[in-house]
């Protein structure tokens, strides 16, 4: 496979190829079966996603803190998927597996970012579920639309900030011998292996992701669990009691997508810091990992909620009541 490379001389000598060449699934037998396995997960997570985004914003009753949370956890999930899998699938169409220098950073950027925001916004949730459970006359002062916009807001900010940052340590990066990058996308740890020069920081700043995004969530979300179980067995007043069960329904959901998200990942994680995997179980993993979660969100967790399906049946019912209302016309003109 020959190799371009472009010399950018305002980068003090900065070697960089015009293109990368992404290996994903080409040496995993019967790969285009999980080619198309991708495409129906993408499908159905811009389904259920954009259904849950449409009924989010048309139902002014779901228009609370919660739900904003919930709108925000959609739409990151739209977004990952939308930056994975399409250039899995443009790849089985079109045998490509080509990308510039500049789109792989783009990739490797919307791929992770949105990551992030499922887990920061997983977090979100789990704040949510411990001041709706544990201090529930409070929950409607502390937690409200300014104060979960702003915690929306900040995560938006602080995340774009870390992976700008993550993916400008590559710009610094000579490519000088193979530009073919071992993964199903532009990922973080193939493409910076791939440098001539030192990709030491790059590594410090991926093990510091890992904490921040990964561990730190998982810390935040299990001590939220963790006051909600003492709670919860400290007593509860029975006034209060239906409130917090309504609220408890929901705990399950999340537990679900936390179990979901996270499990693989960090096994995935901890497996690659401990023990070699084998390339193709790596890759799998990864693609698992990152394309089922926006998946599942919808079903298992926003679809779920009481909310939603009720205002799913006003939604459907109004519609046949359209389709029903001409033919009864009709009916009422020819006795």
């Amino acid at each position: 496979m020959s190799v371009m490379f472009s010399k950018n001389s305002s980068s003090n000598g900065i070697v960089r190829p015009a293109f990368f060449f992404i290996s994903g699934f080409s040496n995993i037998p019967h790969s285009n079966y999980y080619y198309i396995f991708l495409s129906f997960v993408y499908v159905v997570s811009m389904l259920g996603n954009s259904f849950v985004m449409i009924i989010i914003y048309r139902d002014r009753n779901l228009h609370t803190p919660k739900y904003m949370a919930i709108f925000n956890l959609a739409i990151a999930d739209v977004c990952q998927s939308t930056a994975l899998i399409p250039n899995l699938i443009k790849t089985f169409l079109f045998d490509s597996q080509e990308i510039t220098y500049v789109a792989c950073l783009a990739n490797l950027f919307f791929v992770f970012f949105f990551i992030c925001m499922q887990s920061t916004t997983l977090v979100i949730l789990a704040y949510d579920r411990f001041v709706a459970i544990c201090i529930q006359l409070r929950y409607y002062a502390v937690v409200t639309n300014i104060s979960m916009g702003v915690l929306i807001t900040v995560t938006w900010t602080f995340n774009s900030a870390v992976m700008s940052f993550t993916v400008g340590l590559h710009t610094r990066f000579s490519f000088c011998k193979s530009t073919v990058i071992d993964s199903l996308f532009c990922d973080y740890g193939p493409v910076y292996r791939l440098a001539c020069n030192d990709y030491s920081p790059n590594i410090m700043m991926a093990y510091l992701n890992i904490a921040t995004f990964i561990f730190l969530p998982l810390t935040l979300i299990g001590l939220s669990y963790t006051g909600i179980g003492v709670r919860w067995r400290s007593g509860l007043d029975w006034v209060l009691l239906s409130g917090r069960l309504k609220a408890l329904q929901t705990c399950f959901s999340h537990f679900t997508l936390v179990s979901i998200f996270y499990i693989p990942v960090v096994c995935t994680y901890i497996t690659a810091m401990t023990v070699s995997i084998h390339r193709n179980a790596r890759i799998i993993n990864t693609s698992l990992s990152y394309s089922l979660p926006p998946m599942i969100n919808p079903i298992v967790y926003s679809l779920n909620t009481v909310e939603i399906k009720e205002f799913a049946k006003k939604m459907f019912r109004a519609n046949r009541l359209k389709r029903i209302a001409p033919f009864w016309g009709i009916r009422n003109r020819h006795p």
